[in-house]
């Protein structure tokens, strides 16, 4: 192994067992998968900016896939996530109406 590691969905070991490699992994203590999950989450940003019209579904996909997570880590459930945002979206607003604030005069 070349040293290099990373958070990977849960079935990346079965998979890499089916093309005939032996995977080599570890589970993370709680706090290294609270780190992990941060990481995966700039990871999975970063690949939903570079994506084109086609691919970004699929990696906004992934975004939320470990936003989730990291909300369960934090003891949040989805139904509770989704109240908090549409809390904040009824004290801010959302982002629909594409306005882009450009200072004070």
């Amino acid at each position: 192994m070349d040293g290099y590691s990373k958070l990977v969905r849960d079935r990346i070991p079965e998979i890499i067992r089916s093309s005939g490699a032996e995977p080599v992994t570890y589970i993370a203590s709680r706090g290294e998968y609270r780190r992990r999950l941060r990481d995966k989450l700039g990871e999975e940003v970063g690949e939903f900016l570079a994506a084109d019209e086609t691919q970004a579904p699929e990696e906004l996909a992934d975004v939320l896939e470990v936003v989730r997570a990291l909300a369960t880590e934090l003891g949040i459930g989805p139904v509770q996530l989704e109240k908090i945002r549409a809390a904040k979206a009824r004290e801010r607003g959302g982002f629909a109406e594409r306005i882009i604030w450009a200072g004070n005069r």
